[in-house]
């Protein structure tokens, strides 16, 4: 069983930036898990922002925040991070961490294991 805790959400001026963070639980969570972060707006589907290999020598984005935002892990503290930068209104949303059983990098919603409670990103203009 993993759980996951996102943090790091808030209020931000266009042009800002924050950090997200997800914190997981269960100590096998480096070894088995690649993790996710996604996003929804309100009225909008769920969808993927980026994603990590288990390792953390791989990743992917959406096209929509690549070269903004930064996906990392720190397997010794089962940690996920999401540097957000050049934050636009669009990116106004709840962020979901998630974690796959897999290694390689995993974009599809409906793969993730486990989800967090999600984290409100809220961008102004």
């Amino acid at each position: 069983q993993v759980q996951l805790v996102e943090s790091g959400g808030g209020l931000v001026q266009a042009g800002g930036s924050l950090r997200l963070s997800c914190a997981a639980s269960g100590r096998t969570f480096s070894n088995n898990y690649a993790m996710g972060w996604f996003r929804q707006a309100p009225g909008k589907e769920r969808e993927f922002v980026a994603a990590i290999s288990r390792s953390g020598y791989m990743s992917y984005y959406a096209d929509s925040v690549k070269g903004r935002f930064a996906i990392s892990r720190d397997n010794a503290k089962n940690t996920v991070s999401l540097q957000m930068n050049s934050l636009n209104a669009e990116d106004t949303a709840v962020y979901y961490c998630a974690a796959a059983y897999a290694a390689g990098l995993v974009v599809n919603k409906n793969e993730y294991n486990y989800w967090g409670q999600g984290t409100q990103v809220t961008v102004s203009s």
